[in-house]
């Protein structure tokens, strides 16, 4: 009697823990891989500044900087490098860490972002550079552009004198990392930070031939994303610093007037953060998805907001990571789900996951 009261008993419990227990968290659910470590190369200070695109083929591209003598900023470090991985499988497997971008000591490149132009499968991904031996504290803006997928890049084009200001040469100016976009009408559109102005957005008609910046200054406004709506808004997403939340700037007329405020509902404690359009599948809506740190104060609480009417309201939220973290960007893989690359813990890590669009529930 005894034996069956036994087998009846681990019985039950099999029951509980197959079928009726408590489903685990999402955080639980993802898997974290670490694309960049200090640890992996003793040589590097640390890797910072992630960010994350698409190629035309589908392919998945990780650009990031290699800070080698510390981890200090673009204007305090003589040596930092743009390395990326790829992979061709949906972020399964990454290919090894390729540097792309190294200049002689002294010269450094920092803040890698990429915009994919879909008409000419071009890929151009800028970043800010800086002399710190002959021209310490002066921003130069550059890209490198790739027509094979990430295999392989041009040498870098200057770009400064077209979408800095004359009168900005000398002041604290950056592009913001992670990535731009592309309008429906085949515009390329980015956005350059002034810390002591605002941020200015800029772009291209021509498929990058030539730049253009909109002088029309967004304030408040730091590190800063640019979306454009299903209904042909321009929405420009920006940190701003002892906020406590993110400030909105849009405009329906392409740029020509900007309207501003502070979107309660997105907390922030000062952080870049990462925002994409995904276009409407399965008869449901158009989301936004936005990704940051849900706190005022901490580098901590990596999660993803998304909402169904074009970012009037925020329809609910899933926790990427509940630790500390920092930046992030966002792309949408070739099978339909979506792709985070951000900073963990105290930025001793860089890592990827990926979640289906149908477990945000909306």
């Amino acid at each position: 009697m005894m034996q069956y009261k036994l087998k009846f008993f681990q019985y039950c419990w099999w029951i509980f823990f197959t079928v009726c227990r408590w489903p685990a968290t999402a955080q639980d659910a993802l898997q974290f891989q670490s694309l960049f470590n200090s640890d992996q190369n003793k040589e590097v200070a640390c890797y910072r500044i992630p960010a994350l695109s698409t190629a035309p083929n589908g392919d998945l591209i990780a650009a990031i900087d290699e800070r080698v003598p510390s981890c200090g900023d673009l204007k305090w470090n003589r040596d930092i490098n743009i390395v990326l991985r790829r992979s061709t499988d949906n972020g399964k497997t990454w290919l090894p860490i390729e540097r792309i971008v190294d200049y002689p000591l002294g010269q450094s490149a920092s803040d890698p972002s990429f915009i994919v132009d879909q008409e000419t499968k071009a890929i151009f991904l800028f970043f800010n550079f800086m002399d710190l031996d002959t021209e310490k504290d002066v921003y130069y803006f550059r890209y490198i552009k790739s027509k094979d997928n990430g295999k392989t890049w041009s040498k870098p084009v200057d770009i400064t004198e077209q979408i800095s200001l004359p009168s900005h040469l000398k002041d604290f100016q950056f592009i913001t990392s992670g990535r731009g976009i592309q309008t429906k009408a085949g515009t390329l559109l980015h956005t350059l930070v002034n810390v002591d102005k605002g941020v200015f957005v800029f772009g291209s008609n021509d498929h990058g031939k030539t730049w253009f910046v909109n002088k029309k200054l967004l304030q408040p406004a730091d590190e800063s994303k640019i979306v454009e709506l299903t209904n042909g808004n321009w929405v420009v997403n920006s940190r701003v610093n002892k906020a406590g939340y993110r400030y909105i700037h849009t405009s329906s007329n392409q740029g020509k007037k900007w309207e501003t405020y502070l979107d309660s509902a997105l907390i922030d404690p000062g952080c870049n953060a990462s925002i994409l359009v995904y276009p409407t599948q399965k008869g449901k809506p158009t989301l936004l998805l936005f990704s940051n740190l849900a706190s005022q104060k901490e580098r901590e609480h990596l999660t993803i907001s998304f909402s169904n009417d074009n970012g009037k309201t925020w329809t609910g939220k899933k926790t990427i990571y509940s630790g500390l973290a920092a930046y992030s960007s966002m792309t949408i893989l070739q099978n339909g789900d979506i792709g985070i690359f951000f900073e963990k813990d105290n930025y001793t890590a860089n890592v990827f996951t990926s979640f289906s669009i149908d477990s945000l529930q909306y």
